[in-house]
């Protein structure tokens, strides 16, 4: 464990970095096999193609290499902390975090998994923010990564045409009040009646997986009106916070990064928020949607359009149910090209071989 340091006055982005698989699945080649069509897909969700792991890629391996990516472009600094949000870990157990960190050379630090769905990178950036600011931790690795494709039906309809594959990391560290990259706020919640609203009902130990457990039971379901709804006013609650505790008005925001669901969602936050449609960015077109991974895939995907100063507000809903937001000002960090971080691998990492 390191040395407990003296409280910074603020924490700050300092790092970026994003992947996603090189496979690509677009809607047309869903359409025979769900008795859909692009135009539907579209109208609904605003996808156009998503990205799915190729055959043995699992979700250490786009986690390592999104924040491989990260780290590069924070100058390789020292990490003490390491926090994956994932759904879909490689195994029950254990956590997927600790390999991630082995492999990449990090050493004996600390690892968790986060679980909190779609929610889940905002819920880490929170948890990433309160342990530099305590002086426990310098420096952290916060990775959102999933592999969807892996507990998503193939015929089902409602999920197989929204859900993709990747990941996303940020590097953040200790700063000072007022830098640019500071993370500003954060509101996070939960309501643990509406469990059954976005789940995979079977792999617990409320329901063992076994010879008899269903297709149904054993597959991600959503109940997408109710999520939809839900979700829109969850968000812009949610958002409603972080911008009061920041000080900020809805016409500060210059960029909206909201969890990358649906694009009518996305569209209905920035409404009741009172932000121009034009500064939320949109990313589930060319992705789908990628769970924990889409709020840092996002950012590294319109990098290049943030100015340093730039005020950002993140939000997102997922399964739990759980919500939250935060607010952070844009750093002068560096995504080497972008367009290649989030569109295809650079190496591949090796098989860790058993001792």
């Amino acid at each position: 464990m390191p040395a407990r340091t003296k409280r910074p006055a603020a924490v700050v982005l300092e790092g970026l970095g994003g992947y996603v698989p090189a496979g690509t699945v677009t809607n047309l080649d869903l359409e025979g096999r769900l008795e859909t069509s692009d135009a539907w897909i579209r109208s609904r969700t605003g996808i156009h193609s998503r990205r799915f792991a190729a055959p043995g890629e699992a979700t250490s391996d786009m986690a390592a290499e999104a924040a491989s990516r990260a780290l590069a472009s924070a100058g390789y600094p020292e990490i003490d902390l390491v926090i994956l949000a994932t759904t879909t870990p490689d195994h029950p157990c254990p956590a997927t975090a600790p390999a991630v960190a082995s492999r990449l050379g990090l050493g004996p630090v600390a690892a968790f998994d986060l679980a909190a769905v779609c929610s889940g990178f905002v819920y880490a950036l929170a948890q990433a923010n309160a342990a530099v600011l305590s002086g426990q931790h310098r420096r952290v690795l916060v990775i959102g990564a999933d592999t969807f494709s892996a507990i998503v039906n193939p015929l089902d309809r409602n999920t197989a045409i929204i859900f993709g594959d990747g990941a996303g990391a940020v590097v953040v560290g200790a700063g000072e009040e007022g830098q640019p990259g500071q993370l500003s706020a954060f509101d996070l919640h939960s309501d643990g009646s509406c469990t059954d609203l976005i789940r995979v009902a079977a792999g617990g130990s409320r329901m063992p997986v076994n010879a008899e457990t269903s297709d149904a039971d054993r597959y991600f379901s959503m109940q997408g009106k109710e999520v939809f709804v839900q979700a829109v006013t969850a968000m812009a609650e949610s958002s409603r916070s972080v911008l009061q505790e920041s000080g900020w008005q809805h016409g500060d925001v210059d960029w909206l990064i909201a969890h990358q669901a649906n694009q009518r969602i996305l569209n209905q936050v920035a409404g009741l928020l009172g932000i121009d449609p034009r500064k939320a960015v949109i990313h589930l077109d060319r992705v789908g949607n990628t769970s924990a991974a889409s709020i840092p895939l996002a950012l590294a995907d319109h990098a290049p359009r943030f100015e340093t100063g730039d005020k950002l507000l993140l939000t997102a809903f997922g399964g739990g149910t759980t919500w939250g937001a935060g607010t952070l000002t844009w750093p002068p960090i560096a995504v080497a090209d972008p367009q290649q971080a989030v569109n295809e691998r650079t190496k591949p990492w090796p098989t860790p071989q058993p001792s």
